[in-house]
C-alpha cells in the first residue's frame, strides 16, 4: 500500500511531480536584466482583494483604462506565485484590450515569494487541494465579472507550468471558460483531491473548449511525448485544439527573468495566445 508524504502524495507522486518542476532551479529572487517591463499608461492595474470564506484572496488586476467589453484572462502563476514576472505579463494582456486577474494562490499559507527553496515552496504546492485551488480561481472569476468595462460571458485562462497545468484543470471544470492557453503545462501532475490525485490526462475527456499548448522541444517536465499524448486525448472529442512543440526551446521559455528565457519562442508563443484569446473572446 502507497504511503503518503507530509505533502499528502505516495512516494510515487511525489518523484513524478519533482519531475514537473525540473525546470526551476532558480528562485525569483534573481531577476535578470532581460526581462520585459510594461508600464501602466492607459492602463487600471493594482492590487485587490476577493473574499473567499472568510479570507480575502489577493488578486493583481490590469484592464483598460478606457472602453467596454473586454474579455477576461484568468492568469494563473508558476509555483512562484504573483511576483513581478506574472504582475507585468498580466499588464501585457491588459495591452492587449483584455481584462486581466491574476489571484495569489498560495497566500492562505502565507506566500511562497518569501522562502528560501524550492522544496520548501513544494511542501505548499503539493500539499493544497485541489478544491481549495479551483473555488479560489472560481471566485476571482466571479468578481472580475463585476469589474467596469468587462465582457462578463467571455472569459478564457492561460498559465505557465503549474498554471500551466491548473489551466487544464480550470478549462475541465469551470463552464464559464470560452478558450485556454496553457505554456508548458505538465498534464501528469497531480492535484489532490477528496477522491484522489487528478492530473491533466484525468480531465482531458472533459475539455469541451478552444485549447491551445505551447511546449518546448527540449523540456523534460512535460516531455514531447506527454504534451502530444494530452493534446491527442483532447482532440478526440474537441474540434478547436492547437499545439505547437518550439524547437531549441526548453522549460521556462517564456519566462524573460531567467535563463530558460528563449526569445523568439517567446515572442513566436505570445502571439498565438493573445491571437488566440482574440479569435474565441472577441468575436
Amino acid at each position: 500500500m502507497a504511503v503518503p508524504t507530509e505533502t499528502g502524495l505516495t512516494r510515487r507522486e511525489m518523484i513524478v511531480a519533482g519531475s514537473t518542476f525540473a525546470g526551476y532551479a532558480m528562485s525569483v529572487e534573481k531577476v535578470l536584466a532581460q526581462a520585459i517591463k510594461t508600464d501602466t499608461e492607459g492602463l487600471v492595474a493594482g492590487d485587490q482583494a476577493v473574499p473567499v470564506g472568510g479570507f480575502n484572496v489577493p488578486v493583481y488586476e490590469a484592464r483598460p483604462a478606457t472602453g467596454k467589453d473586454h474579455p477576461i484572462v484568468l492568469v494563473i502563476s508558476e509555483i512562484w506565485g504573483v511576483h513581478e514576472y506574472i504582475k507585468d505579463s498580466t499588464r501585457r494582456f491588459a495591452k492587449a484590450g483584455f481584462h486581466a486577474i491574476a489571484p495569489e494562490l498560495f497566500a492562505r499559507e502565507g506566500g511562497v515569494a518569501q522562502l528560501p527553496n524550492i522544496q520548501d515552496v513544494l511542501k505548499i504546492v503539493l500539499a493544497q487541494k485541489r478544491e481549495q485551488t479551483l473555488g479560489d480561481l472560481k471566485a476571482a472569476v466571479d468578481w472580475a465579472k463585476t469589474r467596469p468595462g468587462v465582457k462578463a460571458d467571455q472569459i478564457g485562462v492561460t498559465g505557465w507550468c503549474w498554471g500551466g497545468s491548473t489551466t487544464y484543470q480550470v478549462a475541465a471544470t469551470n463552464h464559464d471558460m470560452k478558450a485556454a492557453v496553457a505554456w508548458y503545462g505538465p498534464p501528469a501532475r497531480p492535484y489532490q483531491s477528496a477522491s484522489g490525485p487528478v492530473t491533466g490526462f484525468d480531465v482531458a475527456k472533459d475539455i469541451h473548449i478552444p485549447l491551445l499548448g505551447l511546449y518546448g522541444e527540449k523540456d523534460t517536465g512535460p516531455s514531447p511525448d506527454d504534451a502530444k499524448k494530452f493534446i491527442d486525448m483532447v482532440k478526440q472529442h474537441d474540434k478547436d485544439v492547437d499545439s505547437v512543440i518550439y524547437p531549441g526551446a526548453g522549460h521556462g521559455f517564456h519566462a524573460d527573468y531567467r535563463p530558460s528565457y528563449n526569445k523568439e519562442a517567446a515572442e513566436d508563443a505570445w502571439k498565438r495566445c493573445t491571437g488566440w484569446f482574440t479569435k474565441y473572446l472577441k468575436a
